[in-house]
């Protein structure tokens, strides 16, 4: 187990509109807001589409399932890191029938809109590595 101790320097709100691809413009954001580390703390709103992947198995490394659905579909949790600029960020949504989620792709639609809440963290959270398969 690694601990780390760092600082939130400022939250980045981040507006999107229907059409918008939600993994498209969260890297949108944190390149345009020059975000190396950080946190996507939450997200809320509704997509037309989502697009995910999960494990498939238990060995490591353990290969990816992807799968998708056309909505309505409200985004209950949205949540992740920013690793050197990258986003690594999780959902999870429902309709009137399921709840459904997993590793953030591209393809997921927003619907009415959607708002999620950046977070830029010092050097400190220097979490580069940290979504590499195995120990560190």
């Amino acid at each position: 187990m690694i601990t780390r101790n760092a600082s939130i320097h400022r939250l980045v709100l981040v507006r999107l509109n229907p059409g918008d691809d939600l993994l498209l413009a969260l890297r949108q954001a944190v390149a345009d807001s020059g975000i190396r580390h950080g946190i996507v703390l939450s997200g809320i709103g509704s997509l037309s589409r989502y697009h995910v992947h999960v494990v498939k198995t238990t060995n490591l490394p353990p290969g990816d399932v992807f799968f998708s659905e056309d909505g309505p579909f409200d985004i209950l949790v949205l949540t992740g890191y920013v690793l050197d600029g990258r986003v690594h960020a999780h959902l999870t949504v429902s309709n009137t029938e399921k709840a459904m989620g997993g590793h953030l792709e591209e393809g997921c639609r927003v619907l009415t809109f959607a708002v999620v809440t950046l977070a830029e963290t010092d050097e400190a959270a220097d979490l580069t590595d940290w979504d590499r398969v195995g120990p560190l």
